[in-house]
């Protein structure tokens, strides 16, 4: 009989147990007092190693009274704010939005750290149902508000067959050392174009985790934009599960670092029917002394015959001390398939530097115009001309940040 030994529990993890055990969550208390968070020996998490990164948890998030400004500004959107894990009342709805509450975490059940607190802590989620095509920009508003506090949150998201949407998440609040868990999945339904934004902007002193899961139908689009530029300690995982044939799905995203900050975006990426097609394309930034990490893995089921999947990640270091860790994988069991991945990473190009230098240009503008250049297939992604500036305006203040 083999009888696991708890491990020798961290200060943070004896107050996510006694957190768990508070709400009632036994089994979720018991396993975390058994396995621990993950370290560098559990192969998703070896470049985020959890039980050495997180020092402490601060206590469950209570009612917000206040609330910061809205960390974007989109004009014209719709916009839906999560206050602490707790929907707020909205305003009239679009013509075919449909806002509800739905009962705990919308996540599916997974060997992941973040899910299981996820959905063990969430009280309620938001339920967002798009009928049809939608005009205006759904703004999800997330915010951890008030003093120092552990926030947990979920949407569930449904887009009817062959409707168009943009829905963009956005995660902010005070300037206090918050750790926040939000958690979405967005089904996308048959022949339908989705644009899915999330930014975290959180204070920089926060901690951060998101999981985001897609579950893709037949003949649909889906164009996917994490960025990371908030939480000094931040992860996001990206699940999405092609499920209907001739679909296709662009992926893209941004770990921008500095000081000491570490940044994680890890995707799995499943084709699991015939004739999908795939592209990701995910850049690193980092300078002082940051860690970006990016993990991507694309999965190809025995009977995914005629999939097209191709992966690069990009990496741009500013600094001796910046680390940027990448690792992309592919893992196919069809035969007849068109898949590749790849990766690079390096400074600044110095015969550029000298070109736009020799035209007068200072080393540090023409630093800003190349980094600039690097990130602008991610900021323009996005074809709303709002959204696309106020991606931009997120660049441009990292780059500003302790110039």
């Amino acid at each position: 009989m083999n009888i696991q030994t708890p491990v020798r529990l961290s200060g943070a993890e004896e107050s996510l147990v006694a957190q768990l055990e508070s709400v009632g969550a036994k089994d979720a208390a018991e396993r975390l007092r058994v396995i621990g968070l993950p370290t560098r020996r559990v192969e998703s998490y070896h470049y985020t190693d959890l039980k050495t990164l997180l020092s402490a948890v601060p206590p469950l998030a209570e009612v917000a009274n206040d609330f910061s400004a809205p960390a974007i500004d989109i004009p014209g959107a719709y916009r839906i704010v999560i206050a602490n894990g707790v929907v707020q009342s909205t305003s009239t709805a679009p013509a075919g939005v449909i806002v509800g509450k739905a009962a705990g975490s919308v996540l599916t059940t997974r060997d992941d750290v973040i899910v299981r607190l996820n959905a063990a802590l969430v009280a309620e989620s938001l339920s967002l149902e798009l009928a049809g095509s939608v005009d205006p920009v759904i703004h999800i508003d997330r915010r951890m508000e008030g003093p120092a506090a552990h926030v947990q949150s979920g949407a569930k998201i449904a887009i009817a067959p062959g409707a168009k949407a943009t829905v963009i998440e956005t995660v902010s609040g005070s300037d206090a050392a918050h750790m926040g868990n939000a958690g979405s999945y967005i089904s996308v339904g048959d022949g339908a174009e989705v644009t899915h934004i999330l930014v975290d902007v959180s204070a920089r002193q926060a901690t951060h985790f998101a999981t985001v899961e897609y579950r893709i139908g037949a003949e649909a689009n889906l164009k996917s934009v994490v960025i990371n530029a908030g939480a000094h300690l931040a992860r996001v995982n990206v699940f999405a599960d092609f499920v209907g044939e001739t679909t296709h799905g662009d992926f893209f995203g941004l770990n921008v670092v500095d000081t000491d900050e570490l940044r994680d975006i890890t995707i799995d990426i499943t084709h699991g029917v015939p004739n999908t097609t795939s592209a990701e394309l995910y850049k690193q930034i980092a300078r002082g002394r940051g860690k970006a990490v990016f993990q991507g893995k694309i999965n190809v089921a025995v009977d995914a015959q005629k999939t097209d999947a191709k992966m690069m990640t990009q990496g741009l270091m500013l600094s001796d001390e910046a680390e940027i860790l990448s690792k992309p994988e592919l893992e196919i069991f069809a035969d007849d398939v068109v898949c590749g991945h790849g990766a690079t990473c390096g400074d600044l190009d110095e015969t550029w530097m000298f070109y736009l230098m020799s035209r007068g240009i200072s080393r540090a503008d023409a630093e800003t115009m190349l980094i600039r250049a690097f990130l602008e297939e991610i900021t323009s992604a996005v074809e709303d001309e709002y959204i696309s500036e106020a991606l931009s305006g997120i660049v441009e203040r990292w780059l500003k940040k302790d110039a």
